[in-house]
């Protein structure tokens, strides 16, 4: 199976779910009869791509120990650990770059998030992976938060290359009504309706169902976009889970690991439905967070990493990884090579043999061979954002921060910076020998923060002028988020 895990220091051995209910026993884990394999050793693999909301660098079993996460322990043990995967600091901005496998200063997403009542979304300009995936022969779905514009039609998952939608629009739903701000956001390809349920179980079901009922004649990429576990930070219905964490004093950090552990149950579903349907041996499974953990030391936890959501430190911007495909990455297998989330449009499009037919560059690399034979490259170098007032820059093992104190959300009313005369506060981290960046190294060398600005400033001056807009004054929520006539 995908996963032989265990709940660390709990009596009750595995978890069991059957639909949207929890069930602890002890014997094994998802107790099901197993189809045979299929042969698909010339069929394009399967993907599907996980991505957390919010999660904190050691909310995950394998970096910490306060939070269990079984499923994705197992799936750990199964794939390659990927420790130095990097997003953007914030949502939007990190999805953008995963649609569109290029940094979103190029198209004005470098800051901030898209707000509910912003006109805009990801430029139309743009192809998605969506797109491109549809193009290589896929059926394309996503289940979840899309969080790349909703106040037209032509910005909707529907119309970006995804034939199947269910899920959100905006971010920070309230998980059993679905609303934002008092406006209804659940939707099932373009069409509203309300539906009963905790909305990390109901993306699972989703997911099951199109996985159960897929002919997979037709290659499948799917897309979960959980809004777990961002806030509003509401209790899980599994009381089962919840009790594992009843000694926790805070009560936040208690409703919160409840979320992620019922998440991570929610994944096992899905992986459960893809070892039943025979296809696990040509399914690539991709994991990451959005973006560091919000309130670290509060509610999230980003271990020896500082800060978190919303700024360009390490906190902010690196997350737990995993990729898994049985038989071809190897199991068991920890990356240490520096990858960002623009890589995965390069690389998952050559997984599915796919052409890289783009009208705009990308910025991501393909990894996929490093990924299969394991090799690292030491001298690469990311761009780990480029915004007005902040910005940051990793080669090899060393990193810049511009303006770190300010994280990208915060806007600032100070002057921005817009040219080499700006004279903004560096700092250098040597990230192998301080990956907690304690150490700010620039007064001791020099040439090399010289060295990085200069290729920051070649990356910097490419940026076009960040969408943004003012929530308008006399601004009111519409009772349905998205809905056109």
């Amino acid at each position: 199976m995908y996963w032989y895990s265990k709940y660390p220091k709990f009596h009750m051995e595995s978890i069991e779910i059957r639909g949207s209910a929890v069930f602890f026993c002890g014997f094994s884990l998802f107790c099901v009869p197993l189809f045979s394999q299929t042969n698909h050793d010339d069929a394009k693999p399967n993907i599907v791509v996980i991505v957390s909301d919010d999660q904190g660098w050691a909310d995950v079993g394998w970096h910490g120990k306060d939070i269990r996460t079984p499923v994705l322990d197992g799936l750990v043990s199964e794939g390659m650990r990927l420790e130095q995967f990097y997003v953007q600091p914030a949502s939007s901005p990190t999805r953008a770059a995963l649609m569109t496998g290029r940094y979103p200063m190029r198209y004005g997403l470098q800051v901030g998030v898209i707000r509910p009542f912003s006109d805009y979304g990801l430029p139309l300009g743009e192809r998605t992976l969506g797109e491109a995936m549809k193009d290589a022969g896929y059926f394309t779905a996503i289940c979840g938060k899309w969080h790349l514009g909703e106040s037209k039609k032509e910005y909707l998952p529907n119309q970006r290359g995804f034939d199947h939608h269910y899920g959100h629009y905006l971010g920070a739903i309230d998980y059993y009504t679905h609303s934002r701000e008092g406006g209804l956001d659940w939707h099932r390809n373009g069409d509203h309706f309300k539906e009963e349920g905790y909305s990390t179980d109901l993306l699972a079901d989703e997911s099951v169902r199109l996985i159960r009922n897929h002919d997979f004649e037709k290659p499948l990429f799917l897309c979960i976009t959980f809004n777990a576990v961002h806030n509003p930070y509401q209790e899980s219905p599994h009381k089962e889970i919840n009790a594992l964490y009843s000694q926790f004093t805070n009560k936040t950090r208690r409703i919160y690991a409840g979320m992620v552990t019922s998440m991570d149950a929610a994944i096992g579903r899905v992986l459960q439905a893809i070892e039943e349907k025979g296809i696990k041996d040509n399914t690539i499974i991709f994991f990451c967070s959005d973006n560091g953990g919000p309130e670290p030391g509060v509610v999230t936890d980003n271990g020896y990493l500082r800060s978190g959501k919303g700024f360009l430190y390490e906190g902010g911007l690196r997350v737990p990884a995993v990729i898994a495909w049985p038989g071809k990455i190897k199991a068991g297998a920890v990356s240490n090579n520096l990858m960002h989330v623009v890589d995965l449009y390069p690389t998952l499009l050559s997984f599915a043999d796919a052409p890289l037919e783009q009208k705009n560059p990308l910025d991501g690399k393909n990894m996929k061979d490093a990924l299969l034979e394991g090799y690292e490259s030491p001298d690469r170098e990311v761009l780990l954002n480029a915004s007005p007032c902040t910005g940051a820059f990793r080669k090899g093992n060393w990193k810049i921060v511009l303006n770190g104190s300010v994280g990208d959300n915060a806007m600032p009313k100070e002057k921005l910076m817009t040219d080499r005369s700006s004279r903004p506060d560096v700092e250098l981290f040597d990230i192998s020998k301080d990956p907690g960046e304690k150490n700010n190294l620039s007064s001791l060398y020099p040439e090399k923060v010289k060295e990085l600005m200069e290729i920051y400033w070649h990356y910097a001056e490419q940026a076009v002028p960040h969408l943004d807009k003012k929530r308008p004054d006399n601004f009111s929520s519409p009772k349905i988020w998205g809905y056109f006539d």
